[in-house]
């Protein structure tokens, strides 16, 4: 089992970076495939990127591609969103997920592919 804990949210201008981390417990951060979901009020929730066991392969939903990127380091059990040239549409809260079965190249984009998720953090992009 582990636990995942989201940070770096938070209120930023349009145009604006943020870099959100999720720290994982447990020694075994390397075994599980990884993703960062949102949630928009009254919106589902949607797969933003997502990263392999080891890294190697990323996805990046078509919305945040050549502004977000993914990445983890397994010897700090950590995974890493950054976020460039935010949108106020990129406003909602932000969900790491965490996946223990699969193969180990491939990255999940499918919110019940996931077995283990954080408490969210909250990122909000003013216009």
């Amino acid at each position: 089992q582990v636990q995942l804990v989201e940070s770096g949210g938070g209120l930023v201008q349009a145009g604006g970076s943020l870099r959100l981390s999720c720290a994982a417990s447990g020694r075994t951060f390397s075994r599980y495939s990884m993703g960062w979901f949102r949630q928009a009020p009254g919106k589902e929730r949607e797969c933003v990127a997502a990263i392999s066991r080891s890294g190697g392969s990323t996805y990046c939903a078509d919305s945040v591609k050549g502004r977000f990127t993914i990445s983890r380091d397994n010897g700090k059990n950590t995974m890493y969103l950054q976020m460039n040239s935010l949108k106020p549409e990129d406003t909602a809260v932000y969900y790491c997920a965490a996946r223990g079965t699969g193969t180990t190249w491939r990255a999940y984009i499918l919110s019940d592919e996931y077995d283990y998720w954080g408490q969210g953090t909250q990122v909000t992009v003013s216009s």
